[in-house]
Protein backbone atom coordinates (compact mmCIF):
# COMPACT_ATOMS: atom_id res chain seq x y z
CA UNK A 1 0.00 0.00 0.00
CA UNK A 2 1.22 3.20 -0.38
CA UNK A 3 2.78 5.78 1.77
CA UNK A 4 2.63 8.82 3.53
CA UNK A 5 4.89 11.08 1.89
CA UNK A 6 6.99 14.17 3.93
CA UNK A 7 6.30 16.24 1.03
CA UNK A 8 4.14 19.83 1.23
CA UNK A 9 1.34 17.96 -1.22
CA UNK A 10 -0.17 14.65 0.05
CA UNK A 11 -0.94 11.82 -1.97
CA UNK A 12 -4.37 10.95 -3.24
CA UNK A 13 -3.84 7.13 -1.89
CA UNK A 14 -4.11 8.55 1.54
CA UNK A 15 -6.96 11.19 1.15
CA UNK A 16 -8.45 8.54 -0.34
CA UNK A 17 -7.23 5.59 1.46
CA UNK A 18 -9.20 2.68 0.44
CA UNK A 19 -8.58 1.80 -3.59
CA UNK A 20 -8.33 -1.52 -5.22
CA UNK A 21 -6.64 -2.72 -8.76
CA UNK A 22 -8.86 -2.51 -11.90
CA UNK A 23 -10.55 -5.67 -11.93
CA UNK A 24 -8.71 -7.71 -15.04
CA UNK A 25 -10.72 -9.50 -17.38
CA UNK A 26 -7.84 -11.96 -19.00
CA UNK A 27 -9.32 -11.84 -22.24
CA UNK A 28 -10.90 -9.46 -24.77
CA UNK A 29 -13.84 -11.32 -26.15
CA UNK A 30 -16.57 -10.73 -23.65
CA UNK A 31 -15.92 -6.71 -24.07
CA UNK A 32 -17.72 -5.29 -26.91
CA UNK A 33 -18.63 -1.51 -28.41
CA UNK A 34 -22.03 -3.37 -28.94
CA UNK A 35 -24.43 -6.07 -27.21
CA UNK A 36 -25.18 -7.97 -30.24
CA UNK A 37 -21.31 -8.72 -31.08
CA UNK A 38 -21.66 -9.91 -27.11
CA UNK A 39 -24.34 -12.12 -28.22
CA UNK A 40 -23.16 -13.67 -31.01
CA UNK A 41 -19.97 -14.57 -29.42
CA UNK A 42 -21.54 -16.01 -26.24
CA UNK A 43 -23.59 -18.42 -28.68
CA UNK A 44 -20.88 -19.20 -30.49
CA UNK A 45 -19.04 -20.25 -27.27
CA UNK A 46 -22.38 -22.24 -26.36
CA UNK A 47 -22.77 -24.29 -29.41
CA UNK A 48 -18.78 -25.67 -29.19
CA UNK A 49 -18.39 -28.70 -27.06
CA UNK A 50 -15.04 -30.16 -25.65
CA UNK A 51 -11.57 -29.13 -26.93
CA UNK A 52 -12.99 -26.28 -29.17
CA UNK A 53 -15.03 -24.71 -26.19
CA UNK A 54 -11.88 -24.79 -24.06
CA UNK A 55 -9.81 -22.90 -27.20
CA UNK A 56 -12.45 -20.35 -28.24
CA UNK A 57 -12.73 -19.92 -23.93
CA UNK A 58 -8.83 -19.13 -24.33
CA UNK A 59 -7.42 -20.51 -20.94
CA UNK A 60 -5.42 -19.19 -18.30
CA UNK A 61 -3.87 -20.16 -15.24
CA UNK A 62 -6.70 -18.19 -13.45
CA UNK A 63 -9.56 -19.53 -15.72
CA UNK A 64 -10.48 -22.45 -17.46
CA UNK A 65 -14.39 -23.89 -18.90
CA UNK A 66 -13.57 -26.22 -15.66
CA UNK A 67 -12.81 -23.08 -13.16
CA UNK A 68 -15.47 -23.04 -10.00
CA UNK A 69 -16.61 -19.67 -8.90
CA UNK A 70 -18.96 -17.55 -7.25
CA UNK A 71 -21.72 -15.38 -8.73
CA UNK A 72 -20.62 -11.84 -8.95
CA UNK A 73 -22.12 -9.62 -6.48
CA UNK A 74 -24.89 -7.76 -7.51
CA UNK A 75 -25.59 -10.28 -10.69
CA UNK A 76 -27.47 -13.21 -11.49
CA UNK A 77 -25.47 -14.95 -14.02
CA UNK A 78 -25.18 -18.72 -13.76
CA UNK A 79 -22.53 -20.64 -11.92
CA UNK A 80 -22.37 -24.30 -13.15
CA UNK A 81 -18.98 -24.45 -14.82
CA UNK A 82 -18.74 -23.62 -17.99
CA UNK A 83 -17.31 -27.10 -19.54
CA UNK A 84 -20.85 -28.38 -18.69
CA UNK A 85 -23.36 -25.92 -19.17
CA UNK A 86 -22.44 -22.04 -20.19
CA UNK A 87 -26.82 -21.26 -19.41
CA UNK A 88 -28.35 -18.40 -21.27
CA UNK A 89 -26.76 -15.31 -22.45
CA UNK A 90 -26.16 -12.61 -19.27
CA UNK A 91 -27.63 -8.94 -19.47
CA UNK A 92 -24.52 -7.46 -20.93
CA UNK A 93 -23.05 -4.12 -18.26
CA UNK A 94 -21.99 -1.20 -19.50
CA UNK A 95 -18.11 -0.17 -18.26
CA UNK A 96 -15.59 1.60 -18.68
CA UNK A 97 -12.67 0.18 -20.50
CA UNK A 98 -10.38 2.34 -21.36
CA UNK A 99 -10.11 6.26 -21.01
CA UNK A 100 -13.22 7.73 -22.62
CA UNK A 101 -13.97 4.50 -24.22
CA UNK A 102 -17.43 2.82 -22.59
CA UNK A 103 -18.16 -0.63 -23.77
CA UNK A 104 -20.42 -3.53 -22.50
CA UNK A 105 -19.20 -6.66 -20.80
CA UNK A 106 -20.64 -9.75 -20.40
CA UNK A 107 -20.76 -9.65 -16.36
CA UNK A 108 -20.37 -13.74 -15.41
CA UNK A 109 -17.23 -14.56 -13.21
CA UNK A 110 -16.58 -17.41 -15.05
CA UNK A 111 -14.82 -15.57 -17.78
CA UNK A 112 -12.78 -12.96 -15.32
CA UNK A 113 -9.58 -13.67 -14.07
CA UNK A 114 -9.54 -11.04 -11.72
CA UNK A 115 -13.44 -9.47 -11.09
CA UNK A 116 -12.57 -7.59 -7.69
CA UNK A 117 -15.97 -8.67 -5.97
CA UNK A 118 -15.13 -5.80 -3.00
CA UNK A 119 -15.94 -3.07 -5.79
CA UNK A 120 -18.73 -4.93 -7.50
CA UNK A 121 -20.36 -4.77 -4.12
CA UNK A 122 -20.23 -1.09 -3.97
CA UNK A 123 -21.32 -0.27 -7.68
CA UNK A 124 -24.74 1.64 -7.68
CA UNK A 125 -26.37 4.78 -9.17
CA UNK A 126 -24.44 6.58 -6.23
CA UNK A 127 -21.09 5.39 -6.49
CA UNK A 128 -18.42 7.30 -8.14
CA UNK A 129 -14.77 5.72 -9.22
CA UNK A 130 -11.26 7.45 -9.12
CA UNK A 131 -8.89 6.21 -11.42
CA UNK A 132 -5.08 6.86 -10.58
CA UNK A 133 -2.49 6.35 -12.72
CA UNK A 134 1.62 6.74 -12.10
CA UNK A 135 2.89 9.20 -14.43
CA UNK A 136 6.23 7.73 -16.30
CA UNK A 137 9.16 8.72 -14.55
CA UNK A 138 10.54 12.01 -16.19
CA UNK A 139 7.35 12.18 -17.86
CA UNK A 140 6.31 15.70 -18.31
CA UNK A 141 2.67 16.34 -17.88
CA UNK A 142 0.56 16.36 -21.09
CA UNK A 143 -2.90 17.78 -22.14
CA UNK A 144 -5.80 16.32 -20.36
CA UNK A 145 -7.32 15.63 -16.92
CA UNK A 146 -4.64 14.03 -14.21
CA UNK A 147 -7.41 11.78 -13.29
CA UNK A 148 -10.34 10.09 -14.68
CA UNK A 149 -13.40 9.52 -12.80
CA UNK A 150 -16.11 7.19 -14.01
CA UNK A 151 -19.78 6.08 -12.78
CA UNK A 152 -18.94 2.98 -14.71
CA UNK A 153 -17.35 -0.01 -13.47
CA UNK A 154 -13.66 0.41 -15.07
CA UNK A 155 -12.04 -2.84 -16.70
CA UNK A 156 -8.97 -4.05 -18.36
CA UNK A 157 -8.35 -6.54 -20.59
CA UNK A 158 -5.52 -7.72 -22.89
CA UNK A 159 -4.84 -5.06 -25.61
CA UNK A 160 -5.97 -5.91 -29.02
CA UNK A 161 -3.23 -6.94 -31.47
CA UNK A 162 -1.28 -4.83 -32.60
CA UNK A 163 -1.83 -3.25 -29.56
CA UNK A 164 -2.33 0.48 -29.66
CA UNK A 165 0.43 2.71 -28.38
CA UNK A 166 -0.47 2.54 -24.96
CA UNK A 167 1.69 2.44 -21.78
CA UNK A 168 0.37 0.04 -19.27
CA UNK A 169 1.00 1.45 -15.80
CA UNK A 170 -0.56 -0.08 -12.13
CA UNK A 171 -4.05 2.12 -11.57
CA UNK A 172 -5.62 2.48 -8.82
CA UNK A 173 -9.17 2.39 -8.81
CA UNK A 174 -10.65 4.85 -5.45
CA UNK A 175 -14.38 4.20 -5.00
CA UNK A 176 -15.59 7.54 -3.54
CA UNK A 177 -18.28 5.89 -1.05
CA UNK A 178 -17.58 2.55 0.60
CA UNK A 179 -20.63 1.41 0.84
CA UNK A 180 -23.72 1.15 -1.32
CA UNK A 181 -25.78 3.94 -1.42
CA UNK A 182 -23.57 6.87 -1.06
CA UNK A 183 -22.70 6.23 2.71
CA UNK A 184 -19.55 6.21 4.34
CA UNK A 185 -17.28 8.29 1.83
CA UNK A 186 -13.64 7.03 1.33
CA UNK A 187 -12.14 9.63 2.47
CA UNK A 188 -9.29 9.93 5.59
CA UNK A 189 -11.01 10.05 8.62
CA UNK A 190 -11.07 14.05 10.00
CA UNK A 191 -10.04 15.05 6.03
CA UNK A 192 -13.62 16.79 5.51
CA UNK A 193 -14.15 18.06 9.15
CA UNK A 194 -10.33 19.84 9.17
CA UNK A 195 -10.94 21.10 5.55
CA UNK A 196 -14.59 22.85 6.36
CA UNK A 197 -12.98 24.42 9.51
CA UNK A 198 -10.04 25.80 7.73
CA UNK A 199 -11.96 27.08 5.13
CA UNK A 200 -15.02 28.36 7.20
CA UNK A 201 -17.87 26.01 6.17
CA UNK A 202 -19.81 24.45 8.35
CA UNK A 203 -19.87 20.59 6.54
CA UNK A 204 -18.43 19.86 3.38
CA UNK A 205 -20.07 17.32 0.98
CA UNK A 206 -18.29 14.11 -0.59
CA UNK A 207 -19.02 15.73 -3.63
CA UNK A 208 -16.86 18.76 -3.28
CA UNK A 209 -13.77 17.65 -2.08
CA UNK A 210 -14.31 15.27 -5.21
CA UNK A 211 -14.26 18.04 -7.50
CA UNK A 212 -11.42 19.91 -5.28
CA UNK A 213 -9.52 16.33 -6.26
CA UNK A 214 -10.09 16.46 -9.41
CA UNK A 215 -8.82 19.31 -10.28
CA UNK A 216 -6.29 20.15 -7.88
CA UNK A 217 -4.68 16.96 -8.44
CA UNK A 218 -0.78 16.55 -9.97
CA UNK A 219 0.21 13.39 -11.82
CA UNK A 220 3.53 12.13 -10.43
CA UNK A 221 5.47 8.71 -10.31
CA UNK A 222 3.91 7.71 -6.81
CA UNK A 223 0.35 8.20 -8.27
CA UNK A 224 -1.30 11.81 -7.98
CA UNK A 225 -0.84 14.33 -4.99
CA UNK A 226 -3.57 17.03 -4.13
CA UNK A 227 -2.27 20.23 -2.84
CA UNK A 228 -5.30 21.88 -0.03
CA UNK A 229 -5.87 25.04 0.22
CA UNK A 230 -6.97 26.93 3.03
CA UNK A 231 -8.49 29.99 0.91
CA UNK A 232 -12.31 30.16 0.53
CA UNK A 233 -11.99 31.84 -2.68
CA UNK A 234 -9.69 29.35 -4.21
CA UNK A 235 -11.31 26.50 -3.21
CA UNK A 236 -14.55 28.05 -4.62
CA UNK A 237 -13.00 28.50 -7.85
CA UNK A 238 -11.18 25.07 -7.79
CA UNK A 239 -14.34 22.91 -7.10
CA UNK A 240 -16.35 25.23 -9.72
CA UNK A 241 -13.85 23.91 -12.23
CA UNK A 242 -13.67 20.75 -10.69
CA UNK A 243 -17.50 20.01 -11.06
CA UNK A 244 -17.34 21.21 -14.85
CA UNK A 245 -15.11 18.55 -15.48
CA UNK A 246 -17.10 15.78 -13.23
CA UNK A 247 -19.89 16.40 -15.49
CA UNK A 248 -17.96 15.70 -19.11
CA UNK A 249 -16.14 12.50 -16.95
CA UNK A 250 -19.58 11.12 -15.87
CA UNK A 251 -22.90 12.01 -17.70
CA UNK A 252 -25.74 10.10 -17.53
CA UNK A 253 -27.52 8.26 -20.39
CA UNK A 254 -28.98 10.34 -22.81
CA UNK A 255 -26.82 13.44 -21.69
CA UNK A 256 -25.11 14.69 -25.10
CA UNK A 257 -22.97 17.42 -24.62
CA UNK A 258 -22.60 20.26 -27.35
CA UNK A 259 -19.99 22.57 -28.02
CA UNK A 260 -20.75 26.38 -29.58
CA UNK A 261 -21.63 26.28 -33.35
CA UNK A 262 -18.85 26.65 -35.32
CA UNK A 263 -16.87 24.34 -33.13
CA UNK A 264 -19.12 21.13 -33.02
CA UNK A 265 -17.44 18.12 -35.48
CA UNK A 266 -19.15 16.98 -37.88
CA UNK A 267 -18.80 14.06 -41.09
CA UNK A 268 -17.51 15.71 -44.04
CA UNK A 269 -16.68 13.08 -46.06
CA UNK A 270 -18.51 9.35 -45.30
CA UNK A 271 -16.34 6.62 -43.42
CA UNK A 272 -15.78 3.79 -45.30
CA UNK A 273 -17.18 0.15 -44.29
CA UNK A 274 -14.20 -0.86 -42.91
CA UNK A 275 -11.50 2.29 -41.63
CA UNK A 276 -7.89 0.85 -40.44
CA UNK A 277 -6.15 4.08 -40.60
CA UNK A 278 -6.72 7.28 -38.26
CA UNK A 279 -4.76 10.46 -39.14
CA UNK A 280 -4.77 14.26 -38.33
CA UNK A 281 -4.62 16.70 -40.40
CA UNK A 282 -3.21 19.92 -38.31
CA UNK A 283 -3.52 22.53 -41.44
CA UNK A 284 -7.09 22.50 -41.55
CA UNK A 285 -8.05 20.67 -38.37
CA UNK A 286 -9.39 17.53 -39.65
CA UNK A 287 -9.69 14.10 -38.37
CA UNK A 288 -8.83 11.75 -41.37
CA UNK A 289 -10.43 8.27 -41.11
CA UNK A 290 -9.33 6.35 -43.84
CA UNK A 291 -10.36 8.76 -46.64
CA UNK A 292 -13.34 9.80 -44.22
CA UNK A 293 -13.03 13.06 -43.39
CA UNK A 294 -14.70 14.42 -39.94
CA UNK A 295 -14.12 18.57 -38.73
CA UNK A 296 -13.35 20.77 -37.26
CA UNK A 297 -10.79 18.73 -35.06
CA UNK A 298 -8.83 20.63 -33.58
CA UNK A 299 -5.63 19.62 -32.31
CA UNK A 300 -5.59 20.24 -28.82
CA UNK A 301 -8.66 17.43 -28.70
CA UNK A 302 -6.35 15.36 -31.21
CA UNK A 303 -3.31 15.56 -28.72
CA UNK A 304 -5.80 15.05 -25.35
CA UNK A 305 -4.26 12.25 -22.97
CA UNK A 306 -5.70 10.26 -20.12
CA UNK A 307 -3.46 7.71 -18.34
CA UNK A 308 -0.50 8.05 -20.52
CA UNK A 309 -2.61 7.55 -23.96
CA UNK A 310 -3.86 9.37 -26.82
CA UNK A 311 -7.53 9.06 -26.27
CA UNK A 312 -8.75 9.20 -29.79
CA UNK A 313 -6.57 6.65 -31.06
CA UNK A 314 -6.84 4.35 -28.36
CA UNK A 315 -10.79 4.79 -28.86
CA UNK A 316 -10.19 4.42 -32.36
CA UNK A 317 -7.78 1.50 -32.25
CA UNK A 318 -9.77 -0.95 -29.80
CA UNK A 319 -12.52 -1.17 -32.60
CA UNK A 320 -10.66 -1.70 -35.61
CA UNK A 321 -7.19 -3.80 -34.44
CA UNK A 322 -7.11 -7.27 -36.16
CA UNK A 323 -8.61 -9.99 -34.27
CA UNK A 324 -6.76 -13.64 -34.31
CA UNK A 325 -8.59 -15.44 -37.45
CA UNK A 326 -11.45 -17.86 -35.55
CA UNK A 327 -11.00 -16.71 -32.04
CA UNK A 328 -14.30 -15.52 -30.69
CA UNK A 329 -13.00 -11.84 -30.59
CA UNK A 330 -13.01 -12.00 -34.74
CA UNK A 331 -16.68 -12.02 -34.34
CA UNK A 332 -17.85 -8.70 -34.82
CA UNK A 333 -19.70 -6.28 -37.29
CA UNK A 334 -18.91 -6.59 -40.71
CA UNK A 335 -18.49 -2.89 -41.15
CA UNK A 336 -18.33 0.16 -39.19
CA UNK A 337 -21.77 0.75 -37.63
CA UNK A 338 -23.14 4.15 -37.79
CA UNK A 339 -23.58 3.73 -34.14
CA UNK A 340 -19.58 4.00 -33.55
CA UNK A 341 -19.03 7.04 -35.58
CA UNK A 342 -21.95 8.86 -33.55
CA UNK A 343 -19.66 7.67 -30.57
CA UNK A 344 -16.49 9.40 -32.47
CA UNK A 345 -18.19 12.81 -32.93
CA UNK A 346 -19.76 12.45 -28.92
CA UNK A 347 -16.23 11.79 -27.90
CA UNK A 348 -14.52 14.69 -30.06
CA UNK A 349 -17.42 17.01 -28.51
CA UNK A 350 -16.14 15.72 -24.84
CA UNK A 351 -12.52 16.01 -25.51
CA UNK A 352 -13.03 19.73 -27.20
CA UNK A 353 -15.15 21.21 -23.86
CA UNK A 354 -12.10 19.25 -22.23
CA UNK A 355 -9.81 21.09 -23.75
CA UNK A 356 -11.94 24.07 -23.91
CA UNK A 357 -11.86 24.15 -20.05
CA UNK A 358 -7.85 25.24 -20.13
CA UNK A 359 -5.78 24.31 -17.87
CA UNK A 360 -7.77 22.63 -14.82
CA UNK A 361 -5.36 23.15 -11.80
CA UNK A 362 -6.75 26.36 -9.57
CA UNK A 363 -3.31 27.50 -9.02
CA UNK A 364 -2.04 30.17 -7.46
CA UNK A 365 -3.27 27.52 -4.23
CA UNK A 366 -2.61 30.35 -1.93
CA UNK A 367 -1.92 29.23 1.73
CA UNK A 368 -1.87 25.76 1.90
CA UNK A 369 -2.93 22.75 4.33
CA UNK A 370 0.37 20.50 3.92
CA UNK A 371 1.23 16.97 5.27
CA UNK A 372 2.65 17.76 8.36
CA UNK A 373 -0.33 19.51 9.21
CA UNK A 374 -2.32 16.88 8.29
CA UNK A 375 -0.07 14.56 10.30
CA UNK A 376 -0.58 16.82 13.63
CA UNK A 377 -4.48 17.01 12.79
CA UNK A 378 -4.47 13.27 12.80
CA UNK A 379 -5.66 13.07 9.00
CA UNK A 380 -2.38 11.13 8.19
CA UNK A 381 -1.88 8.77 7.87
CA UNK A 382 -4.71 6.60 7.73
CA UNK A 383 -5.76 4.27 10.02
CA UNK A 384 -5.30 0.41 8.22
CA UNK A 385 -9.25 -0.19 8.65
CA UNK A 386 -9.67 2.94 6.11
CA UNK A 387 -7.52 1.04 3.42
CA UNK A 388 -9.97 -1.86 3.67
CA UNK A 389 -13.20 -2.61 2.50
CA UNK A 390 -15.66 -2.21 4.65
CA UNK A 391 -17.96 -5.20 5.29
CA UNK A 392 -21.36 -5.06 2.83
CA UNK A 393 -22.42 -8.63 3.17
CA UNK A 394 -25.60 -8.17 4.34
CA UNK A 395 -27.04 -10.44 1.43
CA UNK A 396 -26.87 -14.18 0.21
CA UNK A 397 -24.12 -14.21 -2.91
CA UNK A 398 -24.54 -17.81 -4.92
CA UNK A 399 -21.16 -19.59 -4.73
CA UNK A 400 -19.77 -22.54 -7.72
CA UNK A 401 -22.74 -24.62 -9.12
CA UNK A 402 -25.25 -22.97 -7.10
CA UNK A 403 -23.75 -23.48 -3.60
CA UNK A 404 -24.61 -20.55 -1.48
CA UNK A 405 -22.18 -18.70 0.24
CA UNK A 406 -21.73 -18.48 4.46
CA UNK A 407 -21.26 -15.04 5.01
Amino acid sequence: MPGVTHTEEPLLADLMPWSVAVPRIGRGWPVAPDTATLRARWEALARAEGADRTALFEPSRARTPRSAVAQLPGQSTGTTRLAHAPGPFPQPLRVLLAPFDEQWLIPDHRLIDAARPELWRVADARQLFVLDTPAAAGAAAGPGPALLVTARLPVTVPPPVPAPRERSRATRVHPLFRRPGGAEPNLAPGLSELLATRLGHRRLDPLDVLAWIVAAARPGPGGCTVPLTRDPEVWARGTGTGHRLLRLMVRTDGDRPRLPGGSRPYVRSPLPERPTVLRHDPDIGSLDVDGGRISPVPAEVWHLRAQGVRVVESWFGRRTAPALPDSLAAVRPAAWPQTWTSELLELLTVLGLLAGCGPSRPEPFGPRLTADELRRAGVLPPPDTARRPASVLDHREEGPEGQYALL
